[in-house]
């Protein structure tokens, strides 16, 4: 079923831009231009009318279908983006030598009618913990700053073969952000920081920070994240974008380098759901069947996205406000409440149970699990082979504490009791137990289609001294339960992005993302970056 029902997603997603021409929000403002960015079409090099910042898969595909856009056209304007571009902001790593070949061999399957599917010539960023057999993967650790690994993550040899455009790595949060007990996210020894493109002294969020703060920044027209828990849904809404947390087990974690497989996923980044839809169909392994258009002829696109709120008559979906995440984000959230049920859409408040154990368990048995399958990954690459050598390593080098010194995560992990001990296995259990029921007895009790909530306070000023301020909560359940959750932009405190998350049941992904396209029409939240060197601090983030 759900093979069918992402094909389904996928067919009538693309159509969407049919249906939604002009809508409200997708249109970078006039008044705003980017600082640094190139912008006209002499600038970029692409035909007039391709905006970078607004342009999505399906548009690009028909310009290549009828020959007014080439593949090595958008891949030469993306790299040109980022040489102009990201020196403000630091989100590219490295852009990969191969990637005009690849452009090139796409242009020729399209001139001869042989293209592989959605994906085919779309220029894509990975997080630097996915494997790549022709570019370094480090984590952000100058432990794996050696040779490449011997072969690629899964998911990228299911992207080469939709023929996607492997453009380059995005910086991350080191080691996913799972080393020290204050880390400053969107910072690691081989990349540096990473900036939020809308306000330059803010923090990108969570450790996919490069491949989030890169989309915002039309770096890329995709970049794949990964998340443990909120590390693909937080950078997202603090970058305003839209990302997907896939359900636990839809997208191979083979060769990303890991925290937990009991929490693991990767999943993709874009500036709209549709390219978020067809890129987790490629990740999923769904690319054939959604590139068919057999499903589109059956008329299964119900009207998620068409102006007036259509998708949204009818959906019930539950509100947990988190006012812990400060006034600013709580009446923003009463916005969108209002917007949604204006949709006819009807929003009611809720309450998910069992947090506080989630809390208390779900730390504790990350450790256990890390030290398990971060041995497991060292074991197959150069450098140090197993967690005892990696802290080792940071004793040893002191580029690795520049920012800041503790690896205080990893020697909790060290001594960690092992999983197989029973302690930890009750930990597990108690954990996959509470968290799903946390999600699916809010749902039964309500008959809700979805729950939602603040993804994301407004992004803190970045403080090695300090670390992060990120006590977000939103992510916990769907993470811990390895269930679904989406991020879409939502609206603005200050000059600062604030996602709406929205999680459902396991492998409810399709019907959540048909829900996040409704969202995202009718929200029309989205407004390009400016690059502000500064701004004021929300009341709720002065201290």
């Amino acid at each position: 079923m759900m093979k069918r029902s992402v094909t389904l997603l996928a067919a009538a997603l693309a159509l969407a831009p049919l249906l939604t021409a002009g809508a409200p929000g997708r249109s970078a403002p006039a008044a705003a231009p980017h600082a640094g960015a190139p912008a006209s079409p002499a600038e970029t090099g692409l035909p007039r009318g391709v905006d970078l910042d607004t342009v999505t898969i399906p548009e690009l595909q028909a310009r290549m279908k009828r020959g007014s856009l080439t593949s090595t056209q958008l891949t030469r304007a993306y790299l040109r983006r980022i040489e102009a571009l990201d020196p403000k902001i630091n989100a590219v790593l490295r852009v990969s030598p191969a990637a005009l070949g690849q452009a090139a061999a796409s242009d020729t399957r399209h001139r001869l009618g042989k293209e592989r599917g959605p994906l085919d010539g779309i220029p894509v960023l990975l997080k630097d913990n996915v494997n790549t057999r022709d570019m370094p993967t480090t984590a952000g650790s100058l432990a794996l700053a050696g040779s490449p690994p011997d072969r690629d993550a899964e998911l990228v040899g299911r992207l080469r073969a939709a023929g996607a455009v492997i453009l380059g790595k995005a910086n991350m949060s080191e080691w996913a952000n799972f080393r020290a007990a204050k880390p400053t996210s969107g910072w690691s020894a081989v990349g540096g920081q990473t900036h939020n493109p809308y306000v330059l002294d803010r923090n990108p969020c969570g450790s996919s920070s490069g491949s989030a703060a890169a989309v915002a920044a039309s770096l890329a027209q995709v970049a794949i994240g990964t998340e443990t828990d909120g590390s693909i849904v937080c950078p997202a809404g603090m970058n305003g974008v839209v990302g997907h947390k896939p359900s636990l087990g839809l997208v191979s974690g083979s060769g990303v380098v890991p925290i937990s497989a009991e929490q693991d996923t990767a999943g993709p980044l874009a500036r709209h759901v549709v390219d978020t839809a067809l890129t987790f169909a490629v990740l999923s392994g769904d690319e054939a069947a959604a590139w068919t258009g057999e499903a589109s002829r059956g008329g299964a696109w119900t009207g998620e996205a068409v102006p007036g709120g259509a998708g949204l008559r009818g959906k019930r979906i539950g509100l947990w406000r988190l006012p812990s995440l400060g006034p600013d984000v709580d009446a923003l959230m009463t916005r969108t409440a209002a917007r949604l049920r204006a949709a006819g859409a009807q929003v009611v408040e809720v309450s998910p149970p069992y947090q506080d154990r989630l809390a208390e368990l779900e730390f504790p048995a990350l450790l256990s699990e890390f030290h398990r399958d971060i041995d497991a990954y060292l074991a197959s690459r150069e450098g140090p082979r197993d967690l005892a050598a990696l802290i080792a390593f940071n004793r040893a080098h002191p580029a690795e504490r520049t920012c800041f010194a503790g690896q205080e995560l990893f020697e909790q992990a060290l001594a960690a009791p092992s999983t197989t001990d029973p302690r930890y296995r009750a930990m597990r259990a108690e954990l996959k137990d509470l968290s799903r029921r946390s999600i699916d007895e809010t749902m039964a009790a309500h008959d809700l289609d979805a729950i939602a909530s603040p993804a994301n306070p407004p992004a803190w000023t970045t403080d090695c001294a300090r670390g992060d301020n990120d006590v977000i909560p939103s992510s916990t359940p769907a993470a811990v339960a390895g269930y679904p959750s989406l991020s879409v932009p939502a609206g603005f405190v200050g000059e600062l992005p604030v996602g709406l998350l929205l999680m459902a049941g396991d492998r409810q992904d399709t019907a959540l993302l048909s829900l996040g396209a409704a969202v995202e029409q009718r929200l029309g939240a989205w407004r390009a970056p400016r690059y502000l060197p500064s701004a004021p601090s929300p009341l709720s983030d002065r201290r």
